[in-house]
């Protein structure tokens, strides 16, 4: 099917080597850990002696206390969708700090209620159920800490592996937002109780500079940019048309898109304002390079809400928020790539194959060759530019094809020259992985983004 975009409308690929842009990932999470030890050296300095079993639990829950009101300080950073880590670390690398910050902060969290409750009853002489409502009950600002703690340690169950696959996705995400009511309401007792913080106004004007720093990412970047975003562009489908069974294309129209800076390989977070659909933000790569009025995105349906995105009407009012994702052209190291896509990991990499400079080859991996989405338009490209298009599919029994180092090798004999950008499936990305470093590809020029958020 012939489309709204035009390949001339797109400057050919130049050939040459890329300047990667340097990543603040190492830089930013030195930095995080720094804020770790600054927290720790509070405790320290302001702890002469810790005497007794309960000065030892006491003064644990305190550590551990310190070190989750920090945690939360960090998750909710981590979720503000800052460009500069979306954009440049990589949306699935911030979820994956963001899920591994979680664990910890709700560690601390079962470390500092337990410490500080049980080293208070030793202190005191009384029961533990005694001490525990008593600290609920009759210190200031407990209440709502207890509250703050029920909802935090609901993110954490709702947030297991587990319990995310029985699950609605939309449940979790309502249940995950209320993660900033929980660090509302637990904030006030750290200044109110922590012997770390009362007295010490150096210390507690540094805890509001962070989270009302934090507060301030949220509120501009997942509110008011998302608001002006929308306002400006003002985004609709213009068509909704089948590239392969299941699997649907959507052309969005709108308004200055240019001014977006979006880029071949991003994604948006797609909100469809349609009956059933309003309440869900999903993101989809663009599976085209993105035009001043226009944006693509092609879908498989894998659910309700991505079965539902292909009925969608002309018309239909979008709200969208991104550009994010790094898995782009700025990655480029080499004056060669590999692309590498399975299923419908095909979208970014199709917008890729047309604009990316240098020598591409892509190679695409489908179960049948009905599956194989956007066939066509790979074709075109590759006769256009002068580029390789590569399949792989199920034999006639069922047999899949094998990606070892060998089989990648005999396709891309210098295949170890190439930059791989690889979109697919997450046991199929590993497999990948592990074959593509023993074909002698190195770490660094394997560029790698998953939406298993």
């Amino acid at each position: 099917m012939t489309t709204v975009y035009e390949r001339a409308a797109v400057p050919r690929p130049t050939r040459g080597r890329g300047r990667p842009r340097p990543s603040p990932a190492g830089p930013l999470l030195a930095l995080l850990w720094a804020g770790a030890a600054a927290v720790v050296a509070l405790w320290w300095t302001d702890t002469r002696s810790v005497v007794g079993l309960a000065g030892w639990l006491t003064d644990a829950g305190r550590i551990a206390g310190l070190l989750c009101g920090y945690g939360c300080a960090v998750l909710v950073a981590l979720m503000a969708r800052v460009p500069l880590l979306e954009r440049n670390v990589g949306s699935d690398r911030v979820a994956r700090w963001h899920s591994m910050a979680g664990r910890y902060t709700i560690c601390l969290l079962v470390a500092h209620v337990t410490l500080i409750l049980f080293g208070y009853a030793s202190q005191d002489g009384s029961g533990i159920v005694h001490e525990t409502l008593s600290v609920v009950f009759d210190y200031p600002d407990m209440l709502k800490a207890t509250i703050g703690t029920l909802i935090l340690f609901a993110v954490g169950i709702t947030s297991a592996r587990a319990a995310r696959r029985r699950i609605p996705h939309e449940f979790w995400y309502y249940v995950h937002l209320l993660t900033y009511v929980a660090v509302f309401l637990a904030f006030f007792h750290q200044l109110a109780l922590g012997s770390d913080f009362v007295g010490n106004s150096l210390a507690q004007a540094a805890w509001y500079v962070l989270y009302l720093g934090t507060a301030a990412l949220v509120v501009w970047f997942r509110l008011l940019v998302p608001v002006r975003l929308n306002r400006r562009h003002r985004l609709r489908v213009e068509s909704v048309y089948r590239e392969a069974p299941g699997v649907f294309s959507i052309v969005v129209r709108g308004e200055r898109l240019d001014e977006l800076n979006a880029q071949a390989g991003q994604f948006f977070r797609w909100r469809f304002l349609s009956d059933g659909m309003r309440w869900t933000s999903t993101p989809y790569s663009l599976s085209a390079p993105p035009r001043p009025d226009r944006m693509r995105i092609t879908v498989k349906a894998l659910g309700d809400h991505s079965a539902a995105v292909g009925l969608l009407r002309p018309g239909t009012r979008v709200w969208a928020e991104g550009p994010y994702g790094s898995l782009t052209a700025e990655r480029r190291t080499s004056s060669k790539a590999l692309l590498i896509a399975g299923g419908v990991g095909i979208t970014p990499l199709r917008a890729l194959f047309e604009t990316l400079p240098g020598q591409v080859t892509l190679l695409y991996r489908a179960r049948t060759a009905e599956d194989l989405a956007l066939g066509a338009e790979l074709e075109a490209i590759a006769k256009w530019r002068g580029a390789r298009v590569l399949y792989a599919v199920n034999g006639a029994d069922g047999t899949r094809p094998r990606f070892t180092a060998e089989t990648l090798r005999a396709s891309v004999p210098d295949i170890a020259a190439h930059d791989v950008y690889l979109c697919g499936p997450p046991t199929m990305a590993r497999d990948l992985y592990e074959s593509l470093r023993a074909a002698g590809v190195p770490d660094r020029r394997i560029h790698h983004e998953s939406f298993e958020l």
